[in-house]
């Protein structure tokens, strides 16, 4: 027995996603990680730029994957949107018209597609307002349509040529793109959808999505197409039958072939329909009936609900990485995005984080007495008061502040061939330890602990800077529980070395 997971299924997981990003009762996270890639170790590779590895999705790597992450910003409703593919309109071009009924033997005519949300039945013009096709001009006799020659510029609520070619375009209006969205959102393949369409009381929306609900303004149906005009057929208006009503179209025939059917009300609750062509049909038998296919829009009407209308099963999130805060180490680097759901505060199992951003690092502070400079990615260790030795791969230095901040996985306790297998010091070097303040001294280089340092904040001259974490006597713990949360979504990238002259805008698109 075949079955299939349907376009409304695939929409309705992307909504729901972006529901709960939205709603506050989740957080969700974007995050930067792995400094070190290239390092001999467990889920690195030496060549790991020229031959980026494909991520692993299992319980083992999403450890790994917490456990060598930098540092997280919080995804809120305002970076996060659904998306549709960028089809810019352009001149002399054919689109497909919307129909309700495209499938792998009734493919669209244009694009070639099997289905609605692949082919090119809608536009984004040159103001990033986006447009339906309606009508492209198209029959039984001429199914592929015109070519569009006007840019479709209204904003009026009806379907609408958008000028005076004649080109048998109906363009129907439903959205305009945000200049806030187009300068946080805009790709070169994808345009962005407003959160909340249902809910939202942005008067443009709220317009739209008024006019398009039938069951108030009953004017469902915009389009019944002639696939086969016949013969024999007088001029009239009659009715649309179905499980629906009200819906009524105006029929021209010209020497008894029906050459133009416009709906005069659209009526209201149709899935289905055919036109009553009883009273205009030639006496007795049919020899060529015609054959007028009414056009259902999805839900009530035309921008009612242009989530399932345009296909939004693709969501884009955006995170900015700057020097805003301490928590985002410029210094450091960077092989990994990936997104977070539901991380817990250090000292709990079950209190979710909240805060607008987080750093997933330990951090040391240093006094000034110390020689030699911490290379990002490379091991530190410590020679603990009870000689055991702790453990940790730099992630930033700050010259300034003289804060290092660090990251540990099992790299560090694994044997030479970075797995579980055995090897002589296991007794000795596979637990992990926590470094001291009382020991101090950080190899490879002799940096000392600042032990007496106990704030959130350094004084340098006349500048206070915020570290982003309290100190207790040099030590920093991260603000997350590394061994909570769940990995949503992990990429691997080729090393990004950050800088303080850089941002680094993320986007991630999830497809549904």
């Amino acid at each position: 027995m075949s079955a299939v997971v349907t376009d409304q299924f695939r929409i309705l997981n992307a909504s729901n996603f972006v529901d709960s990003v939205i709603s506050g009762n989740n957080s969700y996270y974007v995050f930067l990680g792995l400094d070190n890639p290239t390092t001999v170790g467990f889920g690195r590779t030496t060549d790991w730029d020229s031959n980026i590895p494909n991520p692993t999705d299992n319980f083992q790597y999403s450890t790994h994957y917490r456990d060598t992450a930098l540092f997280g910003k919080k995804i809120t409703s305002s970076n996060i949107r659904k998306l549709i593919r960028k089809v810019t309109w352009t001149s002399n071009t054919s689109y497909d018209m919307y129909r309700d009924d495209y499938n792998i033997s009734n493919p669209t005519p244009n694009s070639n597609s099997s289905r609605l949300y692949d082919s090119n039945y809608y536009v984004v013009n040159s103001d990033y307002r986006v447009y339906i096709c309606i009508d492209n001009g198209s029959s039984g006799e001429s199914p592929k349509g015109n070519k569009s020659q006007d840019e479709p510029t209204f904003t009026d609520l009806e379907p609408s040529a958008a000028g005076v070619s004649g080109d048998g375009y109906v363009w129907k209006y439903l959205f305009s793109v945000s200049p806030s969205d187009i300068i946080k959102f805009d790709s070169t393949e994808y345009v962005v959808v407003p959160n909340d369409w249902a809910t939202s009381t942005d008067s443009q929306i709220v317009s739209v999505r008024e006019a398009g609900n039938s069951n108030v303004n009953f004017n469902q149906i915009k389009k019944v197409y002639i696939e086969d005009g016949g013969t024999g057929y007088s001029s009239g208006t009659v009715d649309i039958l179905g499980d629906g009503s009200g819906a009524r179209v105006s029929i021209t025939a010209t020497g008894g072939v029906i050459t133009s059917a416009v709906v005069t009300s659209g009526g209201s609750g149709y899935t289905y329909g055919i036109v009553d062509l009883g009273n205009l049909q030639p006496s007795g038998s049919i020899p060529n009936p015609a054959k007028l296919i009414p056009i259902i829009p999805p839900s009530k009407g035309h921008g009612y609900d242009i989530y399932s209308e345009l296909g939004t099963d693709k969501v884009l999130v955006y995170a900015r990485f700057d020097d805003s805060t301490k928590d985002f180490p410029t210094d450091t680097q960077f092989s990994q995005v990936g997104i977070i759901k539901n991380p817990t505060t250090f000292t709990s199992n079950t209190t979710v984080f909240t805060q607008n951003q987080y750093s997933s690092l330990y951090s040391i502070k240093l006094t000034s007495s110390f020689s030699g400079t911490p290379v990002i990615g490379g091991e530190i260790t410590q020679t603990r008061t009870d000689g055991k030795i702790a453990k940790g791969y730099v992630a930033s230095y700050d010259t300034e502040t003289r804060v290092l901040k660090y990251f540990r996985d099992r790299s560090l306790y694994f044997g030479n061939s970075k797995d579980q297998t055995d090897y002589n010091t296991v007794t000795t070097d596979s637990n992990v330890y926590d470094f001291e303040s009382s020991a101090n001294s950080i190899a490879p280089f002799a940096g000392s602990i600042d032990t007496s340092f106990n704030d959130n904040k350094v004084t340098i001259g006349s500048k206070i800077i915020d570290l982003g974490v309290t100190f207790s006597n040099g030590l920093a713990n991260p603000e997350i529980n590394k061994k909570t949360g769940d990995i949503i979504y992990i990429d691997n990238r080729p090393l990004v070395v950050r800088d303080i002259r850089q941002k680094e805008d993320v986007k991630i698109i999830l497809e549904f």
